[in-house]
């Protein structure tokens, strides 16, 4: 496995590209499973089921249509984004992508339990969630896709993001349940610190499938 982290603030565009050459890389077999943590430039990306009637305001911030499933979020300072590059076809996941799925959700829960965080999946919508005022609050998103086997895309966590940057679309196509951040549940910890810690998780979670 190999760990790239890009500096400073990325560009969504370029980081994309990044991301779709290292999908052709590690699916010939050329490069390693890859992932790539980021912090981006503002950025509202549009997954394949997103519709027109999500976006309800007025906003500078750029949108940009990608590939990956799920409707609108946000990208950009404060946010760690998690873009994992894996062939699916090799141990442990052998072509199974509910399996790689869990070991997101997994991955990111065991993480925030570090932090002294309870979070948790729903069934009816994806992410990553923690009760926050008596109602669950997305902490994290996820949008993943895979070509030839190869995952991509991948993970969005809310570090101290500002959170009114999700005020003009409705983040994933979800209007009843808002969305959070480690800083507002009054956890202050750096990107780099919580870089530390989702690295040793990755490898516990894995250790175990």
């Amino acid at each position: 496995m190999q760990w790239l982290k890009l500096p400073g603030l990325s560009d969504y565009k370029e980081t994309l590209v990044l991301m779709e050459n290292l999908v052709q890389e590690v699916a010939s077999g050329t490069k390693p499973d890859t992932i790539i943590l980021t912090e981006h430039k503002s950025v509202i990306t549009s997954g394949t089921s997103a519709t027109s009637a999500d976006i309800v305001g007025d906003t500078e911030i750029p949108i940009i249509q990608i590939g990956r499933g799920g409707k609108y979020t946000f990208h950009g300072p404060g946010q760690r984004v998690i873009y994992p590059i894996i062939d699916l076809k090799k141990n442990p996941w052998n072509s199974d992508l509910k399996k790689y799925l869990n070991f997101l959700h997994s991955w990111i829960i065991a993480t925030l339990e570090h932090l002294g965080i309870n979070a948790h999946i729903r069934d009816d919508h994806i992410g990553i969630w923690v009760n926050q005022n008596g109602i669950d609050a997305k902490v994290a998103a996820i949008g993943i896709r895979a070509r030839k086997w190869v995952a991509f895309h991948g993970v969005a966590v809310n570090i101290n993001t500002d959170l009114t940057n999700f005020k003009s679309f409705v983040p994933c196509g979800i209007n009843d349940l808002p969305v959070t951040s480690l800083s507002s549940m009054g956890v202050n910890i750096t990107l780099e610190e919580f870089d530390e810690i989702l690295k040793k998780e990755y490898y516990n979670i894995v250790k175990i499938l």
